[in-house]
């Protein structure tokens, strides 16, 4: 955990909020949680910039060079709408959040209805974590008779993040009718239904998405920190050693494993799965 470094996902983000809502201490639970965002590109929440831009980079070295590459273009012109961009999102691939969404702020004022830049800079906003300002301006970066699908689950994201999770699921289900099967967005729903307590339903999605062809190590982190807060802590092993070292997995799941047994709130959650009564959600 809606990421990653960080680039920050909303894969990511949804961790942050999962780990936050869970009581749970964020910094032990960095290399369980956040490893795979540390090197890897949301697939693709950046996905406004069109087939004229590079490709997007996929760790954090990359951001840095993509950023050097496109900086001199833009600080030259910065009414260039592509270098604009291109800059800011080698600013997003490496983390620096702030700088990007100060870009995409003068670019945004410059361009007002391009639906594109509102796209780029939505989605900034809600890497740097001013939800409420992303959730504004991700609304109006498309329109119902056109819909985006990598705007959808950066709405999502958002909502989550504010704590509305029905809203959530319907964003990443409206973006899931565009695009079904996309594991990026049935990841992000999966760490959803987690934040609302339905480890079950989360569980179920997360695994949909970790059997796409293109799930990638954080789809697969997420799938583990659900089964570790069910329990299932060899499986989450078994499931991290895809991408990490051996030891390095054990020690994730052994960190999990302490901070669970000393969480009031893992028993909460708990005993709601197992609760008869509790209604299920579907993908």
């Amino acid at each position: 955990m809606r990421d990653t470094a960080l680039p920050t996902s909303p894969s990511c983000s949804l961790t942050r909020a999962l780990v936050r809502r869970l009581s749970i201490v964020i910094p032990l639970m960095l290399p369980f949680t956040l490893g795979a965002c540390k090197s890897l590109m949301p697939n693709d929440i950046t996905g406004s910039i069109n087939v004229a831009a590079p490709a997007q980079p996929t760790t954090i070295e990359g951001g840095r060079a993509m950023a050097e590459q496109w900086k001199a273009r833009y600080e030259a012109n910065p009414s260039d709408k592509r270098a604009a961009l291109n800059y800011a999102l080698g600013l997003r691939a490496s983390t620096q959040y702030a700088q990007a969404v100060a870009v995409l702020q003068v670019v945004a004022i410059r361009n007002p209805e391009d639906r594109e830049v509102l796209s780029a800079y939505g989605k900034a906003l809600a890497n740097a974590g001013r939800s409420a300002e992303a959730a504004e301006i991700l609304a109006k970066a498309h329109s119902p008779d056109s819909p985006d699908w990598t705007v959808l689950s950066a709405q999502g994201s958002v909502a989550d993040e504010m704590g509305d999770h029905a809203s959530a699921q319907a964003y990443y289900n409206a973006a899931l009718k565009i695009v079904p099967g996309e594991p990026s967005v049935l990841s992000n729903l999966g760490l959803s239904f987690a934040l609302s307590k339905d480890l079950r339903s989360a569980e179920t999605t997360l695994r949909q998405a970790a059997a796409h062809p293109r799930a990638d190590a954080r789809v697969r982190q997420n799938l583990a920190l659900v089964l570790s807060l069910e329990g299932k802590f060899e499986e989450a092993e078994t499931i991290q050693r895809r991408d990490l070292s051996a030891a390095d997995a054990a020690s994730n799941v052994k960190a999990i494993r302490q901070m669970i047994a000393q969480s009031n709130t893992w028993r909460d959650l708990q005993g709601l799965d197992r609760d008869p009564k509790k209604p299920r959600h579907g993908t």
